[in-house]
């Protein structure tokens, strides 16, 4: 059997087993290459140049399990690799962080996020930091910059910290556990990258089992989803220096945060698959929040 063969076999097993995507794919056919691709060692973009080897009894069999573990746990394939990628940088998962898929990393990678800052940008929030993949780009996309990156899970920031490691950005980012941003004391920033849980209620219900795999502190985000986003959006002025601004991602729940907050200005960031589940807000918006 060539690795062709096996890949369409475990897209098809895939597909058949109506399992849900957005972990790093979004079909059963990508899902499959990249299970493959780790199982038998090789590079995720070179599935064209290996389509016609010939896979030994041991690996077809090693792929097989893989694919049927899968379907099996209904786990994330990250968490069955223990790795993810995020605008093309690997980072270590497991199952105490969810998945890095945010949007704000785009921003962050192609300097959208570049125009909102100044010359003395010099410090970074990555609050709510899971994996620490926001503040590993964060610290790529600006060299001069510090980041502090805060969560309330200890063991995420156990993940996190093998990432900053991995990445040798240890004199850049440092690491601090707390709730929301008490874990910054008293510090103010240039700038507050949070993606927060902020799933409601209602959709928390309906999750596949892919998405209920991952950490419900990193999701849940009460009755209408702004839990943990009112009070955020309550002390960030205070946390900002002049001319600093909260980027925030609030994912599907736009209904909700209009609701929560009818009178506030903000920007939205549109992305590659989005027109409005990423926004920008200046200090000076925030401070009527705040008041």
């Amino acid at each position: 059997m060539t690795l062709n063969e096996a890949l369409q076999q475990a897209s098809q097993r895939l597909q058949a087993a109506a399992l849900s995507y957005g972990h790093g794919t979004d079909n059963a056919f990508d899902e499959a290459a990249w299970l493959l691709l780790w199982c038998l060692g090789l590079p995720l973009h070179d599935l064209d140049e290996h389509r016609q080897r010939v896979l030994t009894a041991t690996e077809q069999q090693a792929v097989s399990d893989l694919i049927e573990r899968r379907i099996q746990t209904r786990q994330p394939a990250a968490y069955l690799t223990g790795e993810a990628w995020l605008q093309g940088v690997p980072f270590h998962v497991d199952e105490n962080v969810i998945v890095p898929r945010s949007l704000i990393a785009e921003p962050l990678a192609d300097g959208t996020l570049d125009a909102w800052l100044h010359a003395g940008t010099q410090q970074v929030l990555d609050l709510c930091t899971g994996n620490g993949s926001l503040a590993v780009l964060a610290a790529m996309a600006w060299p001069d910059v510090q980041v502090l990156a805060t969560d309330l899970s200890a063991a995420a920031l156990q993940v996190a910290a093998r990432n900053v490691s991995r990445h040798g950005l240890q004199d850049r980012i440092t690491l601090a556990q707390g709730d929301g941003l008490a874990a910054a004391g008293g510090r103010q920033f240039d700038l507050i990258l949070c993606n927060p849980p902020y799933v409601n209620q209602a959709s928390m219900e309906q999750l596949p089992p892919e998405y209920r795999a991952e950490p419900t502190l990193a999701l849940a985000g009460g009755a209408d989803g702004m839990n943990f986003v009112r009070p955020l959006l309550a002390q960030a002025a205070a946390h900002l220096n002049d001319g600093g601004v909260l980027v925030l991602e609030i994912g599907n729940e736009r209904e909700h945060f209009e609701a929560a907050f009818p009178k506030l200005p903000w920007v939205w960031l549109p992305t590659q698959t989005t027109d409005d589940q990423l926004l920008l807000i200046e200090k000076d918006a925030l401070r009527q929040v705040a008041a």
